[in-house]
């Protein structure tokens, strides 16, 4: 309701005057409040409850989302209309997760920074909320190197980032519009990729069955069903708007609209960091020419999740160490020590595949992608030296 000082403001007003203080009033979390819709702050209720009561969940979640921060946070809304039950609904469905919370939108990490600070804080080993992320610096190329010459350990390379598209929200916020748009204007730039980055775009729409085998062979293909992102919101409208694009060489992949607006990829066979991060580089800057990225001066570039932020990079082996790896207590210990996570054989939540390891930089704040990708090499070197050593 408008007071009746606001009453007085307004009256004898311009036009102009009166739509400034009516964004004034959409804006303003002041007012923004009182916008949260009852059958929401319901939900948020029981799940707070439900997280409280769970012995068993120990998510960083459920570790910063006090008494306290829920009730100030509960009956804020961004401006693209994100509350906290669009935050934490992942979290207080699959209690197992690790994090338990998504941003739906760029605005959420500022609107609800009583969580996400400290959870950013905790996951990147110490980002304060005074601590500035630096500007970009994909540095010397030359310095990288092959960090399995002779091919004993290594299966393959891979290095990653995450990308959002500058003035739209993430996956709960995206209308089907917005992701069919995004779609249009990815595609267009990326078929204007030559030379080695060269390649083809494949929608998941009307995706033919030989196509998706192909894909599904190549390990390419993304798929519905992930549930930590459907109890998120994050798969509305599939498969609008999703696709996947390869180089013929199938060393370079882009991921849209999966669990990020883009998800750019490079990767190859054995342990050659040095041309696995090079194409990247040069992929990441070509798609920046006509598609401004969604970044932020503290937190870096922008994406859903916040493990995810920063440089946003993960540069990961595919590797067989059998002599650490006979107790994995004492190879997650010792990658620990380098600053690396270690995964299964197909990432997250998943088990080693005859004895194959994921293992990639778990610092993506604070440092740059050149010092993020030179962690992992140095931290893989070190790993092969202490398993040849055993």
């Amino acid at each position: 309701m408008t007071s009746i000082a606001s009453k007085k403001v307004l009256i004898g007003a311009s036009a102009a005057a009166i739509a400034g203080y009516l964004i004034y009033r959409t804006s303003c979390p002041r007012y923004r409040n009182k916008m949260v819709d009852q059958s929401v702050l319901d939900k948020l209720d029981a799940g707070f409850k439900k997280l409280q009561e769970a012995n068993n969940c120990h998510s960083l979640l459920k570790k910063y989302l006090s008494k306290d921060v829920f009730d100030q946070l509960k009956t804020r809304k961004t401006a693209m209309g994100a509350t906290l039950l669009d935050v934490i609904q992942s979290g207080v469905e699959n209690l197992d997760s690790g994090v338990g919370l998504y941003a739906p939108d760029a605005e959420s990490y500022t609107l609800f920074k009583e969580l996400f600070d400290p959870v950013i804080d905790d996951y990147h080993q110490g980002f304060k909320p005074t601590d500035k992320h630096p500007q970009s610096d994909f540095g010397d190329l030359s310095t990288l190197v092959d960090v399995d010459p002779n091919n004993e350990f290594v299966v393959s390379t891979r290095v990653r980032c995450g990308r959002s598209l500058k003035g739209y929200p993430f996956n709960p916020c995206l209308t089907q519009g917005q992701y069919q748009e995004m779609e249009d204007k990815v595609k267009a730039q990326l078929s204007s990729m030559d030379g080695e980055l060269k390649g083809t775009y494949f929608p998941l729409t009307g995706m033919d069955k030989k196509t998706q085998q192909q894909l599904i062979d190549d390990h390419f293909l993304f798929k519905e069903g992930d549930r930590f992102l459907q109890a998120a919101n994050a798969c509305r409208y599939w498969p609008t708007g999703r696709g996947i694009y390869h180089n013929d060489a199938k060393t370079f992949l882009v991921w849209v609209n999966e669990e990020d607006h883009l998800r750019i990829i490079s990767m190859q066979k054995g342990g050659n960091l040095k041309e696995v991060f090079t194409r990247l580089v040069t992929a990441v800057k070509t798609i920046e020419q006509k598609i401004p990225f969604s970044r932020d001066d503290r937190l870096g570039f922008l994406t859903f999740c916040p493990t995810n932020l920063g440089t946003t990079i993960r540069a990961s082996v595919h590797i067989a160490l059998p002599k650490l790896a006979a107790d994995l207590k004492k190879l997650e210990e010792v990658a620990g020590k380098y600053n690396l996570q270690v995964r299964g054989t197909r990432g997250e939540h998943t088990e080693s595949e005859g004895g194959v390891y994921d293992i990639s930089n778990k610092r993506r704040m604070g440092l740059t992608e050149y010092q993020a990708v030179r962690e992992m090499q140095d931290g893989i070197l070190e790993l092969i030296k202490i398993e040849k050593s055993l």
